[in-house]
């Protein structure tokens, strides 16, 4: 057990810390919100909830979350589902690996557990793509289990409740938060008290005009008592994604059918289709801004690159279509759309390429880049 007292943290009496499991948990089961996953004890469909979850809001969730069990609804089904059927179920979500994690995992549990969810923390502690987070809902949730859920909203609460001069982004402070979950959690609710705190997080406390004043447990927080609400969480920002720019090819064969090209790589968009792209560059390799850069007219050596690389002999169009931007956690992506016809619509190259008719494009997963690509194309060809 972490010595709480080391951090500068002194934990409250048993009497103090039943009270404030009740003042939550009161408020929790008055104005708790109606969400399809809590309506399951089923441990595969708060796993599904769980991971979606994760970077994503609850409302944007929700019909990806009714999607995916509607056509993946047992673990037996995930784990034999092709690689572009998840894909195309998590298209928008982000986070590609997620899924793919969760499908290795359900091929362990497939392999270990006979297809069935494992019951002790420490087993779904070791599923491939489940943290101590999302172990910790899944066992309180599903199994009832007296086991932490620490997430950011977790923590931005916790750190108020005892102002914790600790940076919540700091991977090696976790076990500070992690610690003093395992003295207030309710050993008789404890979903439902992970549920409440992250509830409260997320909404009245959380990281954008918070509302202490409405807090259910407003009387327990030292940094509200204090008048130190401001400082608390305490969080280094992050560091500026990476610009990159972009060229995308955007060409159309004499059957009105478009070029598309299945990233093969194991990194960033693994697996999706797209327009073809070539990379431009990082902002910090080149002599003019990214703006400038991406602004600029396609230059031929690009288009020669492409021809040479495709094998196509292309008749270029001179179109100007709204730039696109997508940014990742780790990059930013600047991306210029160019245009291009073909006659000879056979493809020179070891690339995985496709032509495919618009009414076709549901067939493909289309990462969010693709999406926005495609929504410039279409405004474009509409006020032609």
């Amino acid at each position: 057990m972490l010595d709480l007292k080391k951090y500068g943290i002194e934990m409250w009496p048993e009497e103090k810390i039943v009270a404030f499991r009740k003042a939550l948990l009161d408020w929790y089961d008055k104005n708790k919100r109606d969400l399809p996953w809590r309506r399951s004890k089923d441990p595969y469909a708060i796993w599904v909830s769980e991971i979606m979850l994760q970077q994503t809001r609850v409302d944007t969730v929700i019909p990806y979350y009714e999607r995916f069990l509607h056509h993946l609804p047992t673990i037996k089904d995930l784990a034999q589902a092709e690689e572009e059927v998840i894909l195309k179920l998590w298209e928008g979500l982000g986070y590609y690996s997620r899924v793919r994690n969760m499908q290795k995992a359900a091929q362990q549990m497939m392999a270990d557990y006979g297809g069935r969810f494992p019951q002790a923390h420490a087993e779904i502690a070791s599923l491939k793509g489940i943290g101590p987070y999302t172990a910790g809902a899944i066992a309180s949730i599903a199994f009832d289990l007296p086991e932490p859920a620490v997430d950011g909203n977790v923590m931005r609460v916790l750190s108020r409740l005892f102002e914790v001069d600790y940076d919540i982004g700091l991977p090696a402070n976790r076990k500070i938060f992690q610690a003093l979950m395992e003295e207030l959690i309710d050993p008789q609710r404890p979903g439902d008290f992970n549920q409440a705190l992250m509830d409260l997080g997320s909404d009245i406390e959380s990281p954008v005009n918070p509302r202490p004043e409405d807090s259910p447990v407003k009387d327990f927080s030292a940094a509200y008592l204090n008048g130190t609400m401001d400082k608390y969480p305490i969080k280094a920002p992050k560091k500026k994604p990476l610009p990159v720019a972009y060229q995308a090819f955007i060409i159309r064969n004499q059957h009105n059918q478009f070029l598309l090209e299945k990233n093969t790589d194991q990194g960033l968009l693994a697996g999706f289709w797209s327009f073809p792209l070539l990379e431009k560059g990082e902002e910090q390799d080149q002599q003019v801004s990214l703006f400038e850069l991406a602004e600029a007219p396609v230059q031929p050596d690009l288009r020669q690159s492409f021809s040479d690389s495709y094998g196509l002999n292309v008749d270029w169009q001179e179109q100007e279509f709204t730039r696109v931007q997508h940014i990742f956690s780790h990059r930013k992506w600047q991306i210029e759309l160019t245009e291009g016809l073909v006659k000879n619509d056979t493809v020179f190259s070891q690339r995985q390429t496709m032509w495919v008719a618009v009414e076709d494009f549901h067939r493909f997963p289309f990462a969010k880049p693709q999406q926005k690509m495609w929504e410039s194309y279409q405004k474009k060809a509409a006020n032609k």
